[in-house]
């Protein structure tokens, strides 16, 4: 393979040595089978393409200082597929295997997981897809389910930077009683003509209120949102929001050091009084705001004047690195050693 420049590296695909697959046929897994192929052999009337039977996971590998490769929380996504599958009627992976086909994955393509001083890491997608051919709107009876991985670089490439996001009315991203808390392809693509907007206009991503009353905080793009005040870190509750790994790690380490955590509904007019706000996700843990722009209202909540991420949230992304990459302590269970 040709030299990766790993400190170099962007946030998107490249090519690695295998990818893991599992197919589900007569009401049963079968055995986990290693591939070289990038391609999928899929018919034309499979119910991934037809009626969006899909959902996928995202996760990342990263090596210590030690030497080691450790997967961060892979039971969480195990459980979050699952959940996803019971959402549009796949049969679901059961946990053991799929931590055992992730695991199989960074092995078969240790090579690609970049060095610990880099700052990058090895990003780890599932995938599970209805593949029967099907011309009624009913659940497939036979599934694929796949994992490849690519190294990928640190998601901020000027470092640990605030950007600006703009409020939406004009789209949702998911219904309250839709399909919002499951990582399948559709909430995604619902997302897409958003974003675009947001990016021609400078923006970073799409600030989502609430479908029904269009009230209250729901998502920051692809991303759970976060506000810190009065030394309390705040998330939305709602029923179309995708439960972040992230965040669910994030209020742990809050409560660890010593901050309060409520997770409620968040009314928008709330955002005045928050004194840092962010983001947060697998790929880039934490994504701080430095202004959220309701241009409907002529109004900007602004949380950072000089390009800085707030202390907390420092904080907060300091602490979480430093259990990914193996320098602190895991104290909760959360890291999986690759041996």
């Amino acid at each position: 393979m040709k030299e990766i420049d790993w400190s170099n590296l962007s946030f998107g695909y490249i090519k690695t040595d295998y990818n893991i697959r599992c197919k589900f046929t007569n009401g049963a897994w079968g055995e986990l089978e290693a591939h070289t192929d990038e391609t999928i052999n899929l018919h034309m009337a499979a119910t991934c393409l037809h009626y969006g039977q899909e959902a996928f996971e995202g996760l990342k590998a990263f090596r210590g200082k030690d030497g080691k490769i450790r997967i961060f929380r892979i039971e969480e996504n195990a459980k979050r597929m699952q959940s996803s599958s019971q959402g549009i009627a796949m049969a679901e992976m059961p946990t053991d295997k799929f931590k055992e086909a992730c695991i199989q994955a960074v092995k078969m393509n240790e090579r690609f997981v970049p060095p610990y001083e880099s700052g990058a890491s090895l990003y780890i997608r599932p995938l599970l897809i209805g593949t029967s051919p099907q011309v009624g709107v009913k659940p497939a009876a036979e599934y694929e389910f796949i994992i490849f991985v690519t190294p990928v670089g640190p998601y901020f490439k000027g470092g640990f930077q605030t950007t600006p996001f703009v409020v939406t009315r004009e789209y949702d991203r998911a219904a309250p009683l839709g399909t919002g808390t499951y990582k399948i392809g559709g909430n995604y693509a619902a997302s897409l003509v958003p974003g675009e907007k947001a990016h021609h206009m400078g923006y970073s991503n799409v600030f989502y209120l609430d479908a029904k009353e269009k009230k209250y905080i729901d998502e920051c793009g692809a991303a759970n949102f976060f506000g810190i005040k009065n030394n309390t870190y705040i998330t939305p509750k709602s029923s179309s929001i995708l439960p972040s790994i992230t965040n669910k790690s994030l209020m742990v380490i809050a409560e660890e050091l010593g901050l309060k955590v409520e997770r409620r509904e968040v009314a928008l007019e709330e955002l005045d009084t928050f004194e840092e706000a962010g983001a947060c996700g697998t790929a880039a843990v934490i994504s701080p705001i430095e202004r959220i722009d309701d241009l409907d209202n002529k109004k900007s909540y602004v949380f950072s004047k000089d390009g800085k991420p707030g202390p907390i949230s420092e904080k907060l992304y300091n602490k979480l690195r430093a259990i990914q990459y193996g320098d602190e302590p895991d104290t909760h269970g959360w890291v999986t050693v690759v041996e």
